[in-house]
């Protein structure tokens, strides 16, 4: 966001170069600017005062020194606004482009590169979490498999790109939802959530990045979890897996009364999914989704729908077994997929480690008790 610097103190001086204006930008946001900048940039001096002399401008790494600002229209057209900006409920996503010449284009991208849209079976709008986050490819591949499924999205963006000139409009009109870092956060939790909240009877995925950035983070921001907490919507699983080259929901996830269990569930799934840059993801990712026989997959889905610890003989009986070996058992403990308990010689209760928990989320597309 710009923050003034001051103004020249002396208007007769004509060496005076403090700047007026600074912004911090990124790497490809310093590029765009600086070419759009430079059809203003070393325009000769006409007049010494300060609010009427012709614009210089400097690029120091990432950060974008305006020496002189020109006129109140200039000022207008380059000065990140502070204002608020709208969710436009109009996209992409609603108009003959988006539907037709980009589905072609996006059909023909995946079938050459090898990617493949993974369909979800659930109908109606949700929270979409977008992991791991690590290059803008994340959000092509993403939009693309929703162009191609028919699925209208919104993702996040951090807000600065939203207020570039032009980019910003294009930006909007892709689905984006400006996310400023300035802001409070729960003033924009709840501002998003409103927005949701009108739209949660239609198909649309509402795409958010936990990370909250490209580069190296440790911690998720939680943002999207009290969305979809406060709208009562569901939290779809999507993934850009570049080592199966795969983009779309991989599961749909009901909220339960633990957040804290959810989340490490939930992130414990994005462990075996492969980012364009893997050394930037988090949670770290340990490897491909090891492979489950049909039963050991069922096993592991008795125990999470109990909800707690549950006895060899109550898993024989939600798989509707009359036997269940307790080799099968053990060496899901061995594997880190279970954990058992046992007090005073008792018979041994099992429950699902949060690494089986994370695993379960990809053999299955839902979880109930009618799946």
């Amino acid at each position: 966001m710009a923050e003034a610097d001051g103004w020249c103190s002396d208007q007769d001086d004509k060496n005076c170069h403090k700047p007026l204006v600074s912004w911090s930008v990124n790497r490809l946001q310093a590029v765009v600017l600086d070419r759009f900048l430079s059809l203003f940039r070393d325009i000769p001096n006409k007049s010494h005062d300060c609010n009427n002399i012709s614009p210089s401008y400097e690029i120091t790494g990432f950060i974008i020194h305006c020496h002189y600002w020109p006129t109140k229209h200039l000022t207008t057209a380059f000065l990140m606004s502070k204002k608020q900006l709208d969710i436009r409920d109009k996209t992409i996503f609603d108009g003959v482009i988006g539907k037709y010449f980009l589905k072609v284009i996006f059909k023909v991208w995946f079938k050459l590169s090898g990617w493949q849209p993974i369909k979800s079976d659930y109908e109606g709008a949700g929270v979409t979490i977008a992991a791991p986050h690590t290059s803008n490819w994340d959000v092509v591949y993403a939009m693309g498999a929703a162009i191609l499924l028919d699925i209208k999205i919104y993702f996040t963006i951090k807000e600065s790109w939203c207020q570039i000139p032009v980019i910003g409009r294009i930006m909007l009109w892709l689905g984006a939802i400006p996310v400023s870092r300035q802001a409070g956060g729960q003033g924009q939790i709840a501002r998003i959530t409103r927005f949701v909240d009108k739209h949660k009877n239609q198909q649309i995925f509402f795409l958010f990045t936990p990370e909250g950035t490209r580069g190296k983070v440790n911690k998720w921001k939680t943002g999207f979890y009290h969305t979809a907490k406060g709208c009562d919507l569901p939290i779809f699983l999507a993934k850009v897996d570049f080592k199966n080259k795969q983009s779309g929901v991989f599961h749909t996830f009901q909220l339960t009364d633990n957040m804290d269990d959810d989340i490490r569930s939930i992130q414990e799934s994005y462990k075996k999914i492969r980012g364009k840059y893997p050394e930037l993801q988090y949670p770290a990712y340990t490897g491909p989704l090891p492979e489950f026989s049909e039963l050991e997959a069922k096993i592991l889905k008795a125990v999470y729908l109990a909800r707690g610890v549950v006895s060899q003989v109550d898993i024989a009986a939600r798989l509707k077994a009359q036997q269940l070996s307790k080799a099968m058992l053990d060496f899901l403990i061995e594997k880190g997929f279970l954990e058992s308990t046992s007090a005073d010689g008792s018979e041994p209760r099992y429950r699902l480690t949060f690494a089986g928990k994370g695993c379960l989320l990809h053999l299955y597309p839902a979880l109930h008790e009618s799946g």
